[in-house]
């Protein structure tokens, strides 16, 4: 087999979702898979650069690693208005996606999730079953260095309007995060509830708790001349764990899949 040929049938298989960057243990813990970002690396290495069209638009971009196509076999809505999902992401059945939006390669968007407008999901990410990827929501993406996490959010997890979501955070099942939310693998939570702090690094990012609500908050910053100018920088608090209310606050509409 090619090279080439070889690098196909890796997209493929990430798109049937028969591979995947980062897969969950029986333990809860997630491991990733290195092999298979090094070998994205390597088709965009290979890859030359190739134009294409659609209707009035041209675009240039890697030959073998373009958008990818979908028909009603695959139970994929795609609404009309610019998305564009690339070769190599997975997008289980029962998965939306509303105009414009974008999802990159190696990510995998798991069942009945919807990904809403203005909103990225970012190369090798992984999202869970019943996501609700808010408006604006920023997902980063990760492919080097190739054992690094690349961002998780679990099963019913709720992400609002205008998050980031950086790093290797991984987002529990069932969390909820709050329109303005930030996190990156250094960001200080303040759990109120738990009066703990959580924190992570590069090597071990952060994580979100179990259905955990996050709001955006501030904490003041280091130093006597930062305290003279009450000056604070960007944090974020756990403020309550998800409850009936909760629930039904963010609760997915059947009607709308």
């Amino acid at each position: 087999m090619s090279e080439r040929l070889a690098g196909l049938a890796l997209l493929d298989a990430l798109e049937q979702g028969r591979v995947r960057v980062a897969e969950r243990g029986p333990d809860g813990a997630w491991t990733v898979h290195a092999w298979v970002k090094e070998e994205i690396l390597a088709i965009f290495r290979a890859s030359p650069l190739a134009e294409s069209a659609a209707g009035t638009l041209t675009f240039v971009d890697k030959r073998d690693i373009g958008p990818r196509a979908f028909s009603l076999a695959d139970r994929v809505r795609i609404v009309p208005g610019g998305s564009s999902v690339r070769r190599g992401a997975h997008l289980a059945p029962g998965v939306i996606v509303m105009p414009p939006a974008y999802v990159n390669v190696g990510a995998f968007v798991d069942e009945g999730s919807m990904v809403d407008s203005h909103a990225l999901v970012g190369s090798c990410a992984q999202i869970g079953k019943r996501v609700h990827l808010s408006a604006g929501a920023q997902i980063g993406g990760v492919l080097e260095p190739a054992g690094a996490r690349p961002v998780i959010i679990e099963d019913d997890a709720f992400v609002g309007g205008n998050t980031g979501i950086y790093e290797g955070v991984l987002v529990r099942s069932g969390a909820v995060l709050a329109s303005g939310v930030v996190l990156s693998a250094s960001t200080v939570v303040y759990d109120l509830p738990n009066r703990r702090e959580l924190r992570g690094t590069r090597a071990a990012p952060l994580e979100i708790p179990e259905r955990a609500v996050v709001v955006p908050g501030t904490r003041p910053a280091n130093g006597e001349w930062a305290a003279s100018k009450q000056l604070h920088v960007a944090c974020a608090l756990i403020v309550k764990y998800r409850d009936e209310s909760t629930d039904r606050a963010t609760a997915l509409e059947d009607a709308l899949r």
